[in-house]
């Protein structure tokens, strides 16, 4: 399974970037998929999954501010990410049945 995050970038502090997955080798509405992040110091986190059914779930910090979404024609799942806050700072990775793809760098500016 290969995965590919890309969207990431510089973005001020209220402002909206929307992430790219694209996934081979696996089809990513068979089992469920995530976005996780991991901020400068800290440990790796949960942001969003969406499961086979759709159902999502997020982090706390982020509900209401962010949408994971899956195309499933595309193989790709995408998280919209609206009113950015510098803490939102991080790698974002994209993951599938234990399978990490390369992360995405997203830099909010206060």
């Amino acid at each position: 399974v290969q995965l590919q995050a890309s969207g990431g970038g510089l973005v001020e502090a209220g402002g909206s970037l929307k992430l790219s997955c694209s996934a081979s080798g696996s089809s990513l509405k068979v089992n469920y998929a995530a976005w996780y992040r991991q901020r400068p110091g800290e440990e790796r986190e949960l942001v969003a999954v969406i499961d086979k059914d759709d159902k999502t779930n997020y982090a706390e910090s982020v509900k209401g501010r962010f949408t994971i979404s899956r195309h499933n024609a595309d193989n790709t799942m995408y998280l919209q990410m609206n009113g950015l806050k510098p803490e939102d700072t991080a790698v974002y990775y994209c993951n599938h049945l234990g399978w990490w793809g390369r992360g995405t760098l997203v830099t909010v500016s206060s």
